[in-house]
């Protein structure tokens, strides 16, 4: 028999699927309202109590897309020089995959000298001397492995603990878990420099299954950080502010009756909004430091550079901003890697031992934490001629300041020729459950639910909070 929809008689149809349009009727009766809306702050970025104390308030992430090379940077290693040119053992090269490159290119030996530095000893490229400087300050993990060997996908893994869009970002689940000490800035603040933007785009600092009001606001550099927050022509201050509140009170009705947590975004984007046309400004305005500060940065007012992001990031967490991510791309150097090094390194170096150094001595580098990386590391074998290296995942390194961790440490080891890690390996997810921990907050009770799930951002993977990272007691 050959079924037609057309010979459905209405009676059936209503009969038989009269639950479904029942339950849906019965939601939208006054005074019905979904289950998770008594679950809505009133504000989504009120001040929350950890789960535990914390050491850190606030993080300042710089994210260096692109995936900096350790070999020339962090992790130097003697025998890579030793043996530059020879083929790898076939041993190390079991089930490995290259992004690019035919994994059984030649061994490409380290291109910059080293030196230890510091009380610590901590051994750096002569391509960071400014890094150099706080070399004491500085948690240096050379263990990090992760999942993933393309940009996108490794920077998702990074910032969203999953390879695949749609996950919320480290930086709205903590504003979600902590929300904001700021009540006229974003809680989470992003911004970009360098060639271009990260290969994973927004989604690196996007909300997911969150409600967007946890997501990354990105500014943008010079006098003007958010477009359109100017008013029109011929609407003042306090006629704006009549119809943003009159808004608010349409909007609050609306949510107590449906329960939709995007309403509660639209109303924080308004009042936020309008509290920046005064606060912003102000903000950006770098020449109010002293001359010293700016030049210890190298930043210049006016001019949009890593290191007015950097000194911007210092005044963003004296503000109560939860979380600021400075993304800085490209540091992909499949070829051309000694020139490029050096240039990534003269935009950078200065300014983020000057953030670590300007923190410290304005009292904020105890809980403040500090993040420097990429997504994953270099290979130990050449690409492009002779002065380039392609994507490597099971080893690169990473470097931290205050916020609880170990100050002078350096964590982990490589083999000899920089391939596998050997000892202390701190995965992706290792690394978000300490930053979690130092925050106060548990990343297994960090939850929310969707898709009838207890979402997490660790994943339903193991996780650990690595306590060699953290100072003494804060384990």
């Amino acid at each position: 028999m050959i079924f037609d929809p057309m010979m459905i008689p209405r009676r059936w149809f209503l009969q038989q699927c009269g639950v479904g349009l029942g339950t849906i009727a019965i939601s939208l009766l006054p005074g019905s309202r979904p289950a998770y809306a008594d679950a809505l702050p009133s504000d989504p970025f009120a001040s929350r109590s950890s789960h535990f104390p914390a050491t850190a308030k606030s993080v300042i992430y710089l994210y260096m897309g692109g995936a900096p090379s350790q070999f020339e940077l962090f992790d130097y290693k003697p025998d890579l020089a030793k043996f530059s040119g020879t083929l790898p053992p076939p041993e190390l090269l079991n089930g490995y995959r290259a992004a690019f490159i035919d994994p059984h290119s030649k061994l490409l030996g380290p291109k910059f000298q080293f030196a230890r530095h510091g009380e610590s000893g901590t051994e750096l490229s002569e391509l960071l001397p400014h890094l150099a400087s706080v070399a004491d300050d500085l948690t240096i993990v050379k263990s990090m492995v992760t999942d993933a060997f393309n940009h996108a996908p490794a920077q998702l893994l990074m910032s969203t603990g999953n390879q695949l869009f749609g996950r919320p970002s480290m930086g709205s689940w903590i504003t979600y878990g902590l929300g904001s000490e700021s009540q006229d800035l974003p809680a989470f603040v992003v911004f970009s420099s360098g060639k271009k933007g990260p290969s994973g785009g927004n989604s690196n600092w996007g909300s997911g299954f969150l409600p967007t009001v946890y997501q990354g606001i990105q500014f943008r550099g010079g006098s003007e950080p958010v477009l359109f927050l100017d008013s029109p022509a011929g609407v003042d201050r306090q006629l704006q502010k009549a119809s943003i509140d009159t808004i608010a009170t349409l909007n609050r009705h609306h949510l107590a009756e449906v329960g939709d947590p995007e309403i509660a975004t639209r109303t924080r984007a308004y009042e936020t909004a309008f509290k920046m046309q005064a606060s912003a400004p102000d903000l950006m305005d770098v020449s109010q430091e002293t001359k010293e500060t700016l030049e210890m940065y190298g930043a210049e007012p006016g001019k949009s550079s890593f290191a007015n992001n950097c000194l911007l990031a210092r005044r963003l967490v004296e503000r109560g901003v939860r979380f600021v991510e400075l993304f800085h791309e490209s540091w992909d150097q499949h070829s051309n890697l000694t020139a490029d090094l050096k240039e990534n390194c003269r935009h950078t170096d200065q300014a983020a031992a000057a953030l670590v150094k300007d923190l410290k001595q304005r009292g904020l580098l105890d809980e403040t934490l500090v993040i420097w990386g990429g997504e994953f590391g270099r290979t130990p074998m050449v690409q492009g001629g002779d002065d380039g290296r392609d994507h490597h995942p099971n080893s690169f390194t990473m470097w931290f300041a205050g916020g609880g961790m170990k100050p002078g440490t350096t964590i982990g080891e490589t083999d000899p020729l920089g391939f596998n890690v050997i000892t202390d390996r701190v995965h992706v997810r290792d690394l978000h459950a300490t930053i979690l921990h130092l925050l106060g907050l548990d990343h297994e009770l960090l939850t929310y639910k969707f898709q009838g799930l207890d979402m997490k951002l660790t994943g339903v993977e193991s996780a650990k909070v690595v306590t060699k990272m953290l100072k003494s007691g804060l384990s």
